[in-house]
């Protein structure tokens, strides 16, 4: 299990989406040191996530998973998108109030990072992932990262285990 770094890793890559757009309004701003900044920051998070997916199928433990339910969890997003786009929202970039965002950023992952919930991650959906919520047969809830469309709970998967409650389609 790769808890603590798989958590970070997730809950940066979750908020990277909103690295991108702030690149966007500070590039529309004039302020293209800072927009690359951004940018290359977002870049740097979602290629540590994907490098931390491919690290963890080929390390991980395999585990036979049986799932009595499935449910997809990658739409359940629309607080986070609005995250995203929190600095269009204003008329002018330099009206942003920077300490007040980063302490929002900050509680935001620290909120994404201690809890027992997913860290959706468009940026991973655009690679071809998908979250699934799946109920095990002793009653526990996982999420299941995975590039399979799943239809239906039958079949078992191989998976390894991410973090508490996330695990990794192996296949």
């Amino acid at each position: 299990m790769l808890s603590g770094a798989a958590k970070v890793v997730l809950t940066a890559t979750a908020i990277a989406p909103a690295g991108l757009t702030y690149a966007y309004a500070a590039f529309m701003e004039s302020k293209t040191g800072l927009a690359i900044v951004l940018l290359c920051g977002s870049v740097v998070c979602t290629v540590l996530c994907l490098s931390l997916l491919g690290y963890a199928r080929k390390h991980l433990e395999r585990m036979e998973f049986t799932a009595t339910k499935v449910e997809a969890a990658d739409h359940e997003n629309m607080a986070i998108l609005l995250l995203y786009l929190s600095p269009l929202f204003t008329a002018d970039f330099d009206a942003l109030k920077w300490p007040i965002l980063m302490l929002t950023l900050l509680i935001f992952a620290l909120v994404i990072g201690t809890r027992y919930g997913y860290h959706f991650n468009p940026l991973l959906g655009l690679k071809g992932w998908h979250f699934y919520k799946v109920l095990t047969l002793e009653g526990v809830t996982y999420v299941l990262i995975t590039k399979k469309r799943l239809r239906d709970a039958r079949g078992k998967l191989v998976v390894g285990q991410l973090t508490e409650y996330i695990v990794l389609d192996l296949n």
